[in-house]
This record gives C-alpha cells, structure tokens and sequence, in this order.
C-alpha cells in the first residue's frame, strides 16, 4: 500500500473546527465557522445519477472517493430538524413492542447522537430499550471489514453446503460435510440424495448460513440495510429506496459501494418505501434522505477506520499469550483476511509518542485504489480489490449461548439467549461492557462469561490477579480515538501553532485528498 500524503494547505495551522454533532452553517452561520459548510440539498447534489453525472452519488463515490466518504461522515454528525423530516418515531412511542422492536427505539436528531465517543467519531454511547433491559449502542470502527468478512465468510460456508448437495446427488446416499470458513468451524451440514438438506448440526449461524454481522444477535447483512433503518427508528426519517426495496423482494442488486444483496438468497430489510412522493409516517415531508444521501452514508462506513492500537508494555503483551492459553481466543479470533477490499484507504492508527498530540496516537492512511483515465471527466478511483488482512479484531462471527449472566429478556417473556461474538478492538475504550451495560470493567465482563465459555472463564477466574491484570492490560490497548483530533500523514499536526492545542493538533484530514480541496464539505 501506498501512503496518502497532503496537499499543500495554505492554514494548515490555524484553527481545525473538530466537533461531534454538527449544526449546519448555511442555516446556523457562527463566528468561528464551525459546523457543516454544504446544505442538505447540496449534500444530496444531483441525486444518484451516474458515473458521467456531475455532482451525483455515483459520479462522486467513483471519481472523489475521499469527498463522498467525508459527506457521509457529515450526514452521520449532521444533527436534522423538523423542517427535514425529523420524527416521529415508530407510533410515536405508542404501540406493541412485542410486535415491533422499533416502539423503545431512541429518538434523536443525529447519528451520532447515539455513535458519538470518542468526539467526532462513529463511535459509541447509545442506548435504547428496544429490549427490556435495554441495550448499548456499539462502536461502528471498521464496519466495512466486518461486513466485506462476513460476506466471504457466508460464500465460504454455501459453497460447501452446494458441494454437500453434489456429493450425495452422485453417490446416490446422504453426505455430511464439517462447515468451516475463514478457519471458523459452524457445525456440519448433510445432504440427502434428492438435494434435501439437514441443518440440525449447523452452529452459530442461521440455517441459510448468511452470516449477519450487525446488531448483537446477529440480524442485518448490510451497511445499507443498517443505516436505512437507523434512520426510520431511530430519526424517524424515511429513506426512499427502489433497489434496496427490489432486493427485499426477491431481486439481485450490486450497492455503489459493491456488496451484493440478493434477495432470492437472503431476507433483506425492506426500507420505509420505495417512492420518494410517498410520506410513510405522515409529517407532511417526503423524500426525506434522498437515496443519494444514503450511497454517501454506505460508502463513509464501508471505508470507515478500524480501531486503534495504545501504547503497549511487554507486560501488556504477555496478556495476549494469557488469552490464548485461557482459550479466549478460541471464539475471539484475532486475525481474518479479507479475499476482495472493496474500500478505497485504510488507516493505521497507533501509539507514536514521537509524532503523536492527542493520546500520543499518530495515524497513517495508505491507498487502496487504482486510477483509470476516463477522458475529459477527472479519473475514476476504484478500489484494488486485493487481500487485506484485518488484525485484533477479535471476534468469530458466530452466535453462541454464554449462559443466564448474557440472556436478554424480550418484551414477550421469551429470553435471546445466543449473540454474537463481540469483536474486541476497541474494547479499551468502550466501559460499561456486555450488550447491556451491565459489567462495569473488563475484570467483572469477563467473570460475566457462562455457558460455552464457562472453561476459559473458569481459568482466567482462577489464574491469580498478576495473570488476570496482563489481560486486562493487553485489551485496555485496543482503542478507539477521535479522528478529527488524532495527528496524521494527512495532517501531521503543529505544536509550535497559535492556540495549539485548540490549533495545530493534526488530524485524520481527508480535504485534502478532495479533488478541489478548496470546496469543503
């Protein structure tokens, strides 16, 4: 890979306006010019379009990646208003939760009302009672490479099912064939001879063998799908999506931001409607987030960063060789690889006490894309689309049941009682921990742990407090961090500068990678 490198910048040290939340400036103009410079009519540009149609979606993903990810980063802490469609929520908050999850959703007016820690990322912070207990809103660092993962991972696991059904077709008797993918095992699956399949031996995934990487219990395939419905329950703003409501109904798109939902395969989640002259929750608004908006939103979080790795002792290290001898990472698996990128940078965020301002982290961006002369339109940007291994990640894809301590009660009386594999990176800055807020430190979460962890639980609880402490230390080093507020090769930051730390502090600054950098979002 490539570095990224910046572009000459005339103020690089004055004042960096970094925040969380964002107000809009064409409706909200302040002194110090602090919140998002387009409108949301500009933001949404000359709506989808194509790749040959100035200032569409499509034109911009393709040939000004970094300017469409940085739109969508400014969707995400974009706080709406009434005028735009904001609310209300599912029945506003009246109705039978048993029946639709989304009457104890939150109601805020921005994404990162709830995905909002550290500042200025998509971070965590949330919480909603969708659930009787409630649950956390987690961090979204490295979204895009747990879908893109459990994407392969699902075309792993059904081409063995597709072989299964083959074997016993041309032997004429049942076959049974152990179900792994990325080094993960999910049980078995067999095969009669007439193509009929047996799936009570399939572990930690649905039947289908779609692996769903989002939400605790594992529901949702896709980026898309995720943001869409964020936007509906959490908002109360409608998205209009034809392609998104073909594939619900059974038909095959390619998102542009590349993933494939296939609804004759999977169960996709239907958006609001289809039609953007329809006004599903009758406020008098439509069209609420241009289809646009939401190819912004997809393509920010498929490129979104991964977590950050701290400052880390040999004593710290030692914790990672503690986790595998306890069998921790036998479900939390560190490292996959990614067969197909479909993301255009990739950020490597560490401590570097050298280079470092903020958190003594430094962050260095590398390209993943090619560029392809297209005439007398700028260059296309397309990703390479080569292997990339994820590292500290932490997590198996899998459901699995970690006994009474993790059981989550439903409105109906009944209990989830399988989730996911929590990835691990970024556990250090995450506290509380558990879906539910419950443990209030890594040391009481970990102890949490029953059912099919009980083993390794029992070992940490009986390791001694030297040994349990290095845990603890290794995974209080995978953080995440404020990219608006982190030094990078992008903008390295400048100690010496007028008001620093306020100015000249670095960080993750993707202007400049803009084809004008002089038209800020």
């Amino acid at each position: 890979m490539r570095c990224l490198t910046r572009v000459a910048i005339g103020a690089i040290s004055t004042l960096t306006i970094t925040e969380a939340q964002l107000i809009d400036r064409t409706k909200a103009p302040n002194p110090v010019g602090a919140g998002i410079n387009k409108s949301l009519s500009q933001q949404t540009g000359a709506g989808r379009g194509t790749i040959n149609t100035p200032d569409s979606s499509l034109y911009i993903i393709k040939r000004d990646p970094f300017r469409s990810i940085r739109r969508g980063r400014q969707l995400f802490q974009r706080k709406f208003s009434l005028g735009e469609g904001l609310g209300p929520i599912f029945g506003d908050g009246t109705g039978d939760p048993v029946a639709n999850k989304a009457v104890g959703a939150g109601f805020a007016d921005s994404c990162a009302a709830c995905h909002g820690r550290p500042r200025g990322s998509a971070g965590f912070g949330g919480d909603v009672v969708t659930r009787p207990d409630s649950r956390d809103a987690p961090h979204l660092f490295g979204l895009g490479l747990k879908e893109m993962l459990a994407d392969e991972m699902t075309e792993e696991l059904r081409n063995i099912r597709a072989a299964t059904i083959q074997e016993a077709r041309s032997n004429g008797r049942q076959a049974r064939r152990s179900l792994a993918a990325k080094g993960v095992e999910f049980g078995f699956i067999s095969a009669r001879p007439d193509g009929t399949l047996l799936t009570n031996e399939v572990e930690g995934v649905d039947p289908d063998l779609r692996v769903r990487p989002f939400f605790a219990h594992g529901a949702t395939i896709s980026i898309r799908e995720f943001a869409v419905g964020a936007f509906k329950d959490e908002m109360g703003l409608q998205a209009p999506d034809a392609e998104l409501a073909a594939a619900a109904a059974g038909a095959r798109i390619v998102t542009p931001s590349g993933m494939v939902l296939d609804g004759s395969l999977d169960r996709i989640e239907a958006p609001p409607t289809s039609d953007p002259n329809a006004d599903p929750d009758r406020d008098g608004k439509t069209n609420e987030v241009p289809v646009a908006l939401i190819d912004h939103m997809e393509f920010y979080l498929l490129n979104y960063f991964k977590a950050g790795r701290g400052d880390r002792s040999p004593r710290d290290t030692r914790g990672l060789q503690e986790m595998q001898r306890m069998g921790c990472t036998s479900c939390h698996v560190q490292n996959f690889t990614v067969v197909r990128d479909r993301r255009v940078a990739d950020v490597e965020t560490v401590f570097d006490p050298q280079r470092g301002v903020f958190n003594r982290l430094f962050a260095t961006a590398s390209a993943l894309f090619f560029e392809q002369n297209d005439g007398p339109l700028p260059s296309l940007k397309l990703p390479k689309a080569l292997p990339f291994q994820v590292r500290d990640i932490f997590t198996d894809f899998k459901r699995h049941d970690l006994g009474p301590n993790f059981w989550e009660r439903n409105y109906d009386g009944t209990f989830q009682k399988e989730f996911l594999t929590t990835p691990l990176w970024g556990v250090g800055s995450t506290a509380p921990y558990g879906h539910d807020g419950r443990s209030n430190d890594l040391h009481e979460v970990i102890l949490r742990h029953g059912g099919e962890a009980q083993r390794s639980r029992d070992r940490y609880a009986q390791a001694g407090r030297d040994r349990q402490q290095e845990v603890a230390g290794y995974l209080t080093t995978l953080i995440l961090f404020p990219p608006d507020d982190t030094a990078s090769n992008l903008e390295p930051g400048n100690p010496g500068a007028a008001n620093f730390p306020q100015a000249g502090h670095g960080s993750i600054r993707l202007t400049t990678l803009f084809n004008n950098p002089n038209d800020p979002e």
